[in-house]
């Protein structure tokens, strides 16, 4: 063989390995829409028996607006409701907290709106009431908050018919399920992504967001939050998913075995002025 011809084919075998690195590599990484959403939830808990009219004017007048400005969109707030499932009405729940969803398409979003966006002078003038309120008339006891990551089963929010035409009756349901250990936890999750959302979602629960709780009160957990365009739709759904057989094979797969310790649902509806 030639001088000529080993170094031909010398060269051509590097250029077919490289050509099939670079095409592994493309493969291998994430698409464009892969990236996961953060969200952030907030539980603004008033005083017994205050006035919300502070809190609802800045959300509604200051922070929503700004939040929007930079592009954050599809911002929810919520009060909490007593259901009657036999009945099927709900009633306004008593010194309960006003709950604010805003998602984030990046943490470095969540870092700074959270540093910033109470110093941005639109804010400050919109919110004056709010954010210079007497201390003997404070607009809340305290916030909680807490830092949630999108699921990959579902890595971005997703904002149901009923939400964007604003129907009057609509109705959520957020369940935050506790976990006994980090792993449990996370187990929890995976059952979502393997399989549980697809469930709720061809079943017409319309599920906004589903969240792992990277900080916050009651570590660890997971949220989300489900909801339909009236309280018995929103229940009828629900009566279809505890029969389904796709359900029941995940809640008998023994990898998923005890993996919450508790469940808490809140049925909650928008306030006048929620994005969602």
């Amino acid at each position: 063989m030639t001088s000529n011809r080993r170094t031909f084919l010398k060269t051509s075998l590097v250029a077919s390995a490289s050509a099939a690195l670079t095409a592994a590599s493309a493969s291998a990484a994430p698409a464009p829409g892969a990236a996961r959403d953060y969200y952030e939830l907030r539980a603004y808990r008033l005083k017994a028996g205050g006035s919300r009219a502070p809190l609802d004017a800045y959300l509604e007048k200051a922070l929503i607006p700004v939040l929007n400005q930079r592009g954050i969109k599809n911002v929810g707030v919520f009060t909490e409701v007593d259901v009657d499932k036999k009945a099927l009405t709900s009633t306004p729940k008593a010194d309960t907290a006003v709950w604010v969803f805003i998602p984030y398409g990046s943490l470095e979003s969540f870092v700074s709106v959270s540093a910033e966006i109470n110093q941005d002078p639109a804010v400050q003038k919109a919110g004056a009431a709010y954010l210079e309120v007497p201390k003997a008339s404070p607009a809340f006891d305290r916030v909680d908050s807490w830092l949630l990551r999108a699921f990959a089963g579902m890595t971005q929010m997703q904002v149901p018919a009923f939400s964007k035409s604003k129907v009057a009756t609509r109705i959520f349901e957020m369940r935050d399920y506790e976990s006994h250990s980090e792993r449990a936890a996370l187990s929890k999750m995976a059952m979502f992504n393997n399989g549980e959302i697809e469930v709720m979602k061809d079943l017409g629960m319309s599920p906004v967001f589903f969240g792992q709780a990277l900080s916050g009160p009651n570590l660890p957990h997971l949220r989300y939050l489900t909801g339909g365009p009236d309280l018995a739709s929103h229940l009828n759904n629900w009566k279809k998913f505890g029969p389904d057989p796709r359900w029941n094979k995940l809640k008998d797969d023994p990898q998923y075995a005890n993996n919450t310790s508790k469940n808490t649902a809140r049925f909650v509806v928008p306030t006048a002025y929620s994005q969602l």
